[in-house]
């Protein structure tokens, strides 16, 4: 093989000098090294997918600069028959990142205006740090009704495309809530790519389809006034007691909070940045608050038997150092206790309605010590859910499964972080309102390849074909 046709996945077999001379002098990285760094995410978090996907790499990585850049990569893509996963700040947990067939990664960070700031709006590039735009926005007296935990490193076409849930969910719903997401800006991947605007209900076409069915250049969504946040931790005797003052404070009208999380106090130990600021041994409540509510807050902890013992400003946080509370929450918890733990991993659980403590009691001896319980409080289409997101130790795959189906046999419904595929992990079945859209955007199957189990049965059908199998199988 020769230099020029050299494949970092072994699955490609181009002659890479000339796929080059194509892009124009857009940016490319090539060496092996940075190529292997690039194609992987945070699915190290399951010891299955680090077992399945830490040999999966891309062939090169293209880094284009403007949104013309990007319509190019694709177009040149397309001719040379290439697979193409598209990647922000790589904070996906389940491979969604991971170039499973070789080929190209467009690194579309470079793509990053803020280009509009309206009244209940803001439009901006995909490749926007999620980080940066939320401190423009406060600037302007503005924020994102949602965003993720890793927004420092996340992009907003990344959380878009593969995200869901995060912080302001309690208060403000999922992305997918109605309104949350205005307007997608996508472009497919053909002979001369196209853009298509997804707006309204619409946008669901494309969120959460983990870039299989094209590729968000520009995105509008719904902003919310900035409230004056305090990032607040509150401590309990055991599990049970915190969980039930977090059901007490999400169901409290008079407290508004954009985070609400309960963990096991088990975490603590790994928390080791607020050693001097609460108690160990005991269980946690991780909030934020409106300012004005902080006392009905105090009220309710006190009430279950809880202590208040962290309110801090923005301004506190920052000048004292610490991480902000959110850093204690969904999987930025998970992550803090993997990276001390090895041995640790995690799963994702829905529970039943109605929310009761007694569910909480019926389970934990049942997980024994394996489990870190930990739930997020939020609401969807105006009502309350809890979910759990618990650290677990891990022994066996037998054993991790044994798990899932006690949740499962208790009437909970887990989503899979161990799969790398969409349906085997989240959607439970095919999505064939997306697929039909990757046969319209994607007519040769480039982006993110293997990320989908059903697209290699419907591929030869034609998209309104592929439409008509919704509710007819899974």
């Amino acid at each position: 093989m020769t230099e020029s046709s050299f494949s970092i996945s072994g699955k490609i077999k181009i002659n890479w000098q000339e796929f080059v001379a194509q892009l124009n002098g857009i940016r490319v990285m090539q060496k092996p090294a940075q190529v292997k760094k690039a194609s992987r995410d945070f699915f190290w978090y399951s010891p299955i997918l680090e077992q399945q996907l830490s040999d999966k790499f891309a062939d090169i990585v293209l880094q284009p600069q403007n949104q013309d850049e990007l319509s190019h990569c694709l177009k040149v893509a397309y001719q040379w028959d290439l697979p193409i996963v598209v990647r922000g700040g790589g904070t996906g947990n389940y491979g969604q990142a991971v170039p499973l067939e070789g080929g190209i990664i467009i690194d579309i960070t470079a793509i990053n205006q803020i280009l509009e700031i309206g009244d209940g709006f803001v439009t901006v590039e995909a490749g926007c740090n999620i980080e940066k735009l939320n401190q423009t926005l406060k600037n302007q007296g503005y924020e994102l009704p949602v965003f993720p935990s890793t927004q420092n490193i996340a992009t907003i076409g990344g959380f878009i495309a593969g995200g869901s849930a995060g912080i302001g969910t309690m208060n403000n719903g999922p992305l997918r809530e109605k309104g949350n997401i205005i307007r997608l800006k996508v472009l497919s991947v053909e002979a001369e790519p196209k853009t298509h605007n997804f707006c309204g209900d619409d946008t669901l076409l494309v969120h959460h389809a983990w870039g299989i069915n094209g590729v968000i250049s520009e995105v509008t969504l719904r902003t919310v006034p900035s409230r004056d946040w305090l990032n607040c931790i509150a401590t309990f005797d055991d599990y049970v007691t915190a969980y039930a003052a977090g059901l007490q404070v999400a169901k409290n009208a008079k407290i508004e909070c954009k985070l609400l999380s309960v963990l096991d106090a088990r975490y603590g130990n790994y928390f080791v940045t607020l050693e001097n600021h609460i108690q160990k041994g005991r269980a946690l409540m991780i909030t934020m608050v409106d300012a004005r509510e902080v006392a009905g807050l105090k009220k309710d902890v006190e009430a279950c038997g809880g202590v208040l013992e962290l309110i801090k400003t923005d301004a506190e946080i920052k000048a004292e150092k610490l991480p902000h509370v959110y850093e204690f929450s969904y999987n930025h918890c998970n992550l803090q206790v993997l990276k001390a733990d090895k041995a640790m991993t995690y799963l994702q659980v829905s529970f039943p309605q109605p929310l009761t403590v007694d569910k909480v009691k019926e389970l934990q001896p049942l997980l024994k010590k394996e489990v870190f319980q930990h739930h997020e409080f939020a609401t969807i289409n105006g009502e309350l859910i809890a979910f759990d997101v618990p650290a677990v130790r891990y022994t066996t795959e037998k054993r991790l499964y044994e798990i899932i189906d006690i949740y499962e046999q208790h009437g909970c419904s887990v989503a899979d972080p161990h799969k790398y595929q969409i349906e085997a992990g989240h959607m439970h079945k095919a999505n064939f309102i997306h697929l039909a859209w990757k046969k319209r955007l994607d007519p040769k199957g480039l982006l993110n390849p293997g990320k989908s189990m059903a697209w290699e049965r419907v591929s030869h059908l034609s998209a309104d074909e592929i439409e008509k199998l919704t509710g007819l199988e899974g």
